[in-house]
């Protein structure tokens, strides 16, 4: 027992043959923090990333410390002042040189060997036992077996569990790839009793992730192109990992059109092209935008479709003053409801649905404020244009009342043109209101008294289509003309001749 006790002086502490300097040592301990025997209350040197860093992982202290000698198992590691610290050199990822500085977690103090015990931030802990666990410590195990709940993994001989939610930073849906793998976790909870432990890895993860957040935050600035991994998929957008922090592509920005899902451009695990828009220092959110990271469709839009050109385009959008028609990606325009139709009608959907293809006419372009508008009545033929020669005066049409008004009544002779019936033209007889003669919708017949095409007017007469059409006026012969103009003469000089009084005889 003496030997032993000898050899391990942390161990005899724990038997009831302890000696009696170690009594003596604990006794004077008793009530004396680590922190305080050390000087670890006072302020220590610590570096730029460990101020940034936390000063506290699993329960245990982040010290800075300085690697002062080396031997074949062990580091030596000055923390400041007067405290010194030992770490396994198996520890170390890489093999450390003394004068190394770098981060240690503050394990527990060695009372036989006068030495703060240390380990290496992020390395699994060597020599673990039911004895010696602690909670917040690192191990390492393999997986050997899996249930609804999570993985069964194997720690230097101690079974332990590890739950489903505590396996990856994002839920995984199939843990079986995880058979066979060594990894390493923190222990949350463990009873040396019942032999039971529960270990975390997205701690781990967490931490990791958390400390490359703030270095990629630091080199990420507004208008940034960076490659990231589509995370989650919703309704509102998309989270990207950019390789330690997440950022959102909002469906805004998910494409130059309108009116799309986030799920129709992208999917979770997809490798995508993005523009970083804003960063908020405070919160660490990013903005992201997916389309920005594709080429302006705008760019060089006056060359291909320039004012007066023909296009076809999709209906995006209907709305109470017109619809946005889609010509390409990213590129959308309005018709407005007056440039629907020559004829008036109620609502745009009256003539265009949503998902409808058209043939429009560009009539306006303004690239700087990425406005485009289309006519559709422009597109096709004016009945206008052929109105004076196709309805001559006197002829008599058959339209439909399309609506009364004050004064008169509307009639559609054909689409796209109208033709109004003053209230003095609908009846012989005296109307004191123009819906006494005619309702909208009643199909009429009406003489055609004018057609003026430059002001789109037509003048039409319901009381007079079924009065005899006037005698055509012949116009005069030259004989005829020049006669009346000799007459209109003599009668112009009779007319001044008179001094007073009245001529009774013009």
């Amino acid at each position: 027992m003496a030997e032993e006790v000898k050899a391990d002086p942390y161990k005899a502490k724990f038997r009831p043959d302890q000696t009696a300097f170690d009594q003596e040592v604990e006794a004077a301990l008793t009530g004396v923090a680590v922190d305080d025997l050390y000087g670890f209350d006072k302020p220590q040197p610590v570096s730029p990333q460990a101020a940034d860093g936390p000063t506290e992982i699993g329960g245990k202290q982040v010290r800075r410390g300085t690697i002062v000698s080396i031997d074949k198992d062990n580091a030596f590691v000055e923390l400041g002042g007067k405290s010194e610290g030992v770490v396994p050199l198996v520890q170390f990822a890489e093999e450390p040189v003394v004068g190394q500085e770098q981060d240690f977690l503050v394990d527990r103090y060695d009372v036989g060997e006068g030495m703060v015990l240390l380990s290496v931030k992020g390395a699994a802990a060597s020599g673990v036992n039911w004895e010696n666990l602690e909670l917040g410590q690192i191990v390492e195990g393999t997986v050997t077996g899996m249930n609804k709940g999570g993985l069964e993994l194997d720690v230097k001989g101690m079974r332990a569990f590890m739950p489903a939610g505590q396996i990856d930073l994002y839920f995984q849906k199939d843990i079986s790839t995880f058979l066979g793998q060594r990894m390493q976790a923190e222990v949350t909870k463990f009873e040396r009793a019942a032999k039971n432990m529960v270990l975390s890895r997205r701690n781990i993860l967490e931490r990791e992730k958390e400390e490359s957040k703030k270095k990629l935050l630091k080199e990420l600035e507004a208008g940034q192109m960076r490659k990231g991994t589509v995370r989650s998929v919703m309704d509102f957008g998309a989270f990207v990992d950019l390789g330690g922090a997440d950022g959102l592509i909002h469906v805004s920005e998910m494409s130059h059109r309108r009116g799309v899902k986030p799920s129709d451009f992208v999917k979770e695990g997809d490798v995508v092209d993005v523009k970083i828009l804003k960063i908020d220092p405070e919160t660490g959110k990013i903005g992201l935008s997916l389309k920005g990271a594709m080429p302006d469709p705008w760019t060089g839009i006056e060359n291909r479709y320039a004012v007066g050109s023909q296009v076809t385009g999709r209906v995006a959008k209907v709305e109470n003053f017109g619809a946005f028609i889609e010509v390409e990606e990213g590129i959308e325009g309005l018709l407005p409801v007056s440039e629907i139709s020559y004829q008036r009608i109620r609502h745009p959907s009256d003539v265009v649905k949503v998902g409808d293809t058209i043939k429009l006419t560009v009539i306006r372009l303004d690239p700087a404020t990425r406005k485009l508008t289309f006519s559709l009545k422009a597109a096709g033929p004016d009945p206008w244009k052929e109105a004076k020669d196709k309805y001559a005066v006197n002829s008599i049409i058959t339209g439909k009342v399309t609506r009364v008004a004050d004064f008169g009544a509307f009639i559609e002779v054909e689409p796209g043109l109208e033709g109004l019936a003053h209230i003095s033209e609908l009846a012989a007889h005296r109307v004191k209101a123009t819906g006494d003669v005619v309702k909208a919708g009643q199909e009429v017949q009406a003489r055609v008294l004018e057609v003026d095409p430059a002001s789109r007017r037509m003048a039409l007469s319901i009381r007079r289509a079924n009065e005899p059409a006037p005698a055509p006026v012949t116009p005069p012969t030259p004989q005829e003309a020049a006669a009346a103009k000799k007459d209109a003469a003599k009668k112009e000089k009779k007319r001044a001749e008179l001094k007073g009084g009245l001529d009774w005889n013009w």
